[in-house]
């Protein structure tokens, strides 16, 4: 379908809907403006006028999101959309992590390490007119830590793992690091922690700890994850499942003269040369997951730009090791040996990715670069298996992603990749796969033998891998190895509350070793990611982590 036909089918859906459901009650007080939209001027002034352009952006990507409530999911294709209906009271540099001003325009730590004060922007609205303030903070922070909460939704299936591992538990728990939520005024709010946490502005800058209109989780309840309501650039419009997503700006939002797009379409195309397809034939404007082949083309191609994502991330194959025989090291360590991933790299990426031994990108705090990796041995793969007792070898289920992903732009070629690998040592992988939030929704209830997934990081802290992925905490939702090593639990525990970074750094590489040792993940490769784009897309910069959010974007002639 042409885009021109796509988008006029869309907006005839819209008017029905529209008329369906009535207009909005938004008010219109949009006097306070952030410092960054004058910061941002210089770098969206544009030689032609736009105002003329269909400013209606179709973005393709590879699958679909699992959840459009960001505290209770870790897809990276949901956070790509609640990042434009969403904000948090902090937010990230767009081109680093270095925290900035958000729905909270300031803050002040006390001397204590652990008393700190937001002060919130005034005017803000939610997308369905009724105002942001202190009290929607406090009855998001009560929702995410307290099952108790009446916005929790325990009962109906929701868990908030994320905010367990970065705030260490939950309310009641001895680790929970918030101690008291104070509410000073209606643009005054107070966070007392138990004991100083050197990651707490990192975390409250997360996409993850966004603040949904209190008005909505009462109206909507456990659907409020198909109907979303925040105070970001774009408001929630349609979602056609395994389709598109459709998000139209948001009229009132707080930042003066933006967003520049009237419309964004999050469209799902399954196969990225079918994704590459499309771009070229100017049906869409933007696509994620282009194959490293494709890159060098792309990028001295007329009409198209190429964009690349920081290394950041790393892919994997996990071990469920809560199941036979993979709850065996030895078995483990043989199945990592016989994977080259040397040869992977250079048969998928392109030379845009380095093979991974820790899980945690170089660039990272506690990074082990002294672990020595797990060479490419077949035969000592070979003599492991044998002294585990699986000489004649066996079969197991190979679980490959349906999508492509940061750190996984070909999932099918590298499942058949890995497969050749394990069949040298005698063992045979017969691969699977689900639809992407199927697949995601089932490995957290153990039935994988062993799953190809990856981690990209979202706040720049070390704890944000290893907290999420390889503790105790994160069974079943993150964790899905379900390793858990008490040892590990207590370092990377210590860690979160240590401040001086180079002992937080030496209990990381402790934490790390053991890690290593126990092998519950074969630790793949580090992926530089790359995106094309139409050469009308103006002032489009993606974030080192998945997703980034569309305000400044703008399309040209």
């Amino acid at each position: 379908m042409g885009k021109k036909i796509l988008l006029l089918f869309l907006s005839l859906v819209l008017v029905i809907v529209m008329a369906a459901c009535g207009g909005d009650n938004e008010d219109d007080d949009n006097n306070n403006v952030d410092d960054t939209a004058d910061t941002n001027d210089d770098n969206n002034d544009n030689a032609n006028d736009t105002s003329a352009v269909d400013q209606t952006l179709i973005y393709a990507r590879g699958g679909d999101s699992q959840s459009l409530d960001f505290a209770s999911t870790q897809d990276g294709e949901s956070s790509r959309i609640t990042l434009q209906i969403y904000e948090s009271l902090l937010k990230f540099n767009e081109n680093s992590f270095e925290v900035e001003p958000s729905l909270a325009d300031d803050w002040d730590v006390e001397d204590d390490d652990v008393t700190y004060t937001f002060y919130l922007r005034e005017g803000v609205k939610f997308h369905d007119g009724t105002d942001f303030n202190a009290e929607a903070v406090k009855i998001n922070f009560d929702r995410w830590s307290d099952p108790e909460s009446e916005f929790s939704f325990a009962d109906d299936g929701y868990a908030y793992s994320v905010y367990g591992n970065q705030f260490g538990g939950f309310k009641g728990d001895d680790g929970h690091i918030i101690d008291e939520i104070n509410i000073i005024n209606d643009y005054e709010i107070q966070f007392v922690l138990k004991e100083p946490f050197g990651a707490f502005l990192q975390n409250m800058a997360m996409s993850y700890f966004a603040i949904t209109s209190p008005t909505a989780l009462a109206e909507y309840g456990p659907t409020i994850n198909e109907n979303p309501v925040g105070t970001g650039p774009f408001k929630f419009v349609r979602w056609d499942k395994e389709d598109s997503i459709i998000l139209d700006k948001f009229e009132d939002y707080w930042m003066e003269g933006y967003p520049k797009l009237d419309r964004v379409i999050f469209q799902v195309i399954p196969d990225n040369s079918a994704r590459l397809t499309a771009l070229r034939a100017g049906d869409i404007d933007i696509m994620d997951g282009l194959n490293p082949d494709d890159y060098e083309i792309v990028k001295n191609e007329t009409g198209l730009q190429a964009f690349e994502r920081e290394t950041n991330n790393f892919g994997y194959l996990g071990f469920n090791v809560e199941k036979e025989p993979f709850d065996n090291p030895l078995v483990r360590k043989a199945m990592h040996h016989a994977v080259d991933k040397q040869n992977l790299i250079d048969l998928l990426y392109a030379g845009l990715a380095e093979p991974a031994k820790n899980p945690l990108p170089p660039a990272y705090l506690g990074y082990n670069d002294s672990i020595d990796p797990y060479e490419y041995n077949p035969e000592l793969a070979r003599e492991l298996l044998a002294e585990a007792g699986y000489e004649d070898g066996f079969a197991f289920d190979l679980w490959a992603m349906p999508v492509a992903r940061p750190y996984m732009p070909d999932a099918e070629r590298a499942a058949t990749v890995l497969q050749a690998n394990f069949a040298d040592i005698g063992l045979e992988a017969n691969i699977t796969t689900r639809e992407w939030a199927t697949y995601l929704d089932e490995i957290t209830t153990g039935v994988q033998d062993v799953f190809m997934l990856g981690w990209s990081g979202t706040n720049g802290d070390s704890d944000y891998f290893l907290g999420n992925l390889l503790s105790t905490a994160g069974i079943p939702d993150s964790n899905s190895t379900f390793y858990s090593n008490s040892d590990v639990d207590a370092l990377l525990a210590q860690a979160r509350t240590t401040v001086d970074e180079g002992e937080r750094a030496a209990l990381y590489e402790e934490a790390l070793a053991i890690i290593h040792e126990d092998t519950p993940m074969i630790t793949l490769v580090h992926s530089v990611p790359v995106l094309a784009g139409s050469d009308r897309v103006k002032n489009y910069v993606p974030h080192l982590s998945t997703s980034e959010p569309l305000t400044f974007v703008e399309l040209g002639e």
